[in-house]
């Protein structure tokens, strides 16, 4: 089977598309032919050696997965060959076979297609962690997201349309911003490129002081960093919660008398472990993203499709900041 492999530090540009051999099911593992991998940022820093885990090399990039059930080892239960399916598997999934934890699959209803399956997991199961378990978003609040276009920021946007709140867009373009304000976004703010010097971070800050209104955000999901985390911290509402996503603009350095005078709180939002602590949260918050899928009141836009081949190049359009919404490589 054919799979794309980093066998070297570096960028997209180093990984290649090799012949390896076709996996078996081992215990609690189900083989899955893969129709599609979703791309996600800890693509980029996984290549990169940069990511909090570090797989040993050779390994193949992609953290989620969807595709058919091919096989099953011994104690499966919950899926069974022919299953349609999507997964997490951490690495690994940009090729055409993987053998994954069955408890990592859940199958899909027939009428998702498998590239909306293979963009849904990362960025709804974020999303939807960080709003309900780590932002305790309202009905009624005021939600501001930065980076709102890619693919974990759209799916806040719907997921705060969907939980009732006030969302407010914030994200590079106009493009971007009418993507957003299609998807259930009630305003939006189109912000410069950074880095800023002291002036360029405090009009930043206004400009999202005026999208928010006289009270502020109550919640930030922040998923650039960089300078924009500080300007977004200072529209916070009053004991507001300012959730950290991701930094593609860089690890900011945020000054904490900020959040002493607003009496806000600060809070990390790693999806990845916290499915590891608590399994059973974790299935509860899938069964609510499906409902809601299935309510038609979220769906992954998948902008791009890359083939296999190309998947090198789909880890770079991501890594440029060029997505709208989601990236997914196909096997077919």
């Amino acid at each position: 089977m054919k799979a794309i492999l980093t066998k070297a530090v570096g960028g997209p540009e180093t990984l290649v598309l090799e012949d390896v051999a076709n996996p078996d099911a081992g215990p609690g593992q189900a083989v899955v032919s893969v129709k599609a991998c979703g791309v996600n940022y800890p693509d980029v820093l996984m290549i990169e050696d940069k990511y909090q885990f570090k797989p040993p090399r050779p390994f193949s990039p992609g953290s989620e997965i969807s595709g058919v059930v091919k096989t099953i080892g011994d104690g499966v239960v919950g899926v069974k060959v022919g299953d349609r399916v999507l997964g997490s598997t951490g690495s690994g999934g940009m090729r055409e076979e993987v053998a994954v934890d069955a408890s990592r699959l859940t199958p899909i209803p027939d009428g998702m297609p498998f590239d909306e399956a293979a963009a849904f997991l990362m960025t709804y199961g974020t999303s939807y962690y960080a709003l309900k378990d780590r932002g305790f978003l309202k009905p009624g609040q005021t939600l501001l997201v930065t980076g709102a276009a890619g693919g974990v920021g759209l799916a806040a946007v719907e997921l705060g349309h969907a939980m009732g709140a006030r969302v407010i867009a914030a994200a590079s373009s106009q493009v971007k911003v009418d993507l957003c304000l299609a998807r259930g976004a009630d305003a939006g703010v189109v912000y410069p490129t950074g880095p800023f010097d002291r002036d360029g971070q405090k009009a930043l800050a206004d400009q999202f002081k005026q999208a928010c209104g006289p009270e502020g955000a109550h919640v930030v999901y922040d998923g650039v960093g960089g300078d924009y985390a500080e300007a977004a911290i200072r529209c916070m509402a009053w004991e507001g919660r300012f959730l950290v996503i991701g930094f593609p603009a860089g690890i900011p350095r945020i000054p904490l008398n900020l959040a002493l005078l607003k009496s806000c709180d600060i809070a990390g939002v790693f999806w990845g472990a916290a499915v590891a602590r608590d399994p059973a949260g974790h299935q509860a918050n899938i069964k609510d993203l499906m409902a809601l899928y299935a309510a038609g009141k979220i769906r992954p836009h998948v902008s791009e499709h890359f083939p296999l081949a190309r998947a090198g190049e789909a880890i770079s359009h991501l890594a440029g900041r060029k997505a709208l919404g989601k990236v997914v490589v196909m096997m077919d």
